[in-house]
């Protein structure tokens, strides 16, 4: 069984961060491992507080990793601060995964700041060049690219401008976008790739996008092309928002085990 590693904060709700990643990870067929980086109070209404957990405790949990199991790919989420981002991307220069899935974690849907804004630059200039694929929203792209996204050619504007700093891949994510379907779309290598699916009208899609690139790092630990990870993840997140499950008094989580 494929080892992933999930560095991201720990959400009490269970339906985003850590929980969620463990989740699709082994959903999606894989052995989840966890480095929390940051604690936080939040349910499906919102995210109330916020605590991150000390550099040399978060150093410590990767060392415990790395040293000891066979990792196959790495997904990073909320990193809310420079010193964070700076610790993590030391560790993944050092330790060389054979894949790291970047999914630049910026507000919950409460509008809790979860990166500050002193963060962006580092994960730029750290994180971001060592991803074989970044997954950004249309607002965390568009805080990335710094420009608008309206529709699909700023979305592949957006992503070819990410690119340009220094990562493998980017995924921009269209669920924001106005339309039928919701059209994520890859650029790789001077290439364009689109991922559609029939938008599913529901609250209850608390967590996706840590769900989706959790996915996307368990298929990349299958050693599938980036492409086919892609897809598969897509067909995984799309069944998990269509049987989402409608719990708790605001956005639900998605249903990661709709398939058991």
């Amino acid at each position: 069984m494929k080892q992933i590693l999930t560095i991201a904060g720990s959400d009490s709700g269970g339906g985003a961060g850590i929980q969620a990643d463990i989740k699709a990870i082994s959903a999606n067929g894989g052995f989840a491992m966890s480095a929390i980086t940051s604690v936080t109070a939040q349910n499906t209404v919102a995210v109330t507080d916020a605590f991150d957990l000390p550099i040399s405790l978060i150093e410590a949990q990767l060392e415990a990793v790395f040293t000891d199991f066979d990792v196959a790919s790495v997904k990073t989420g909320m990193l809310s601060s420079s010193a964070i981002v700076e610790a993590v991307a030391g560790k993944l220069r050092k330790y060389t995964p054979p894949a790291i899935v970047v999914d630049p974690v910026m507000i919950s849907k409460s509008k809790f700041p979860l990166l500050k804004t002193e963060a962006i630059d580092s994960l730029k200039t750290a994180l971001i060049p060592l991803a074989t694929v970044i997954t950004p929203n249309i607002y965390e792209a568009e805080l990335l690219a710094e420009q608008d996204i309206r529709n699909m050619d700023d979305a592949k504007r957006a992503a070819k401008t990410i690119a340009g700093l220094g990562c493998h891949a980017v995924l921009v994510k269209g669920g924001h976008l106005i339309g039928d379907d919701a059209t994520d779309v890859l650029y790789c290598a001077d290439e364009w790739s689109f991922f559609a699916a029939e938008r599913v009208e529901t609250e209850n899609t608390h967590g996706t996008g840590c769900t989706y690139s959790a996915a996307i790092a368990t298929q990349l630990a299958y050693d599938k092309g980036l492409i086919d990870a892609v897809r598969a993840a897509k067909v995984y997140i799309t069944g998990a928002i269509q049987h989402a499950l409608d719990i708790g008094n605001g956005h639900g989580p998605t249903n990661h085990f709709f398939q058991a």
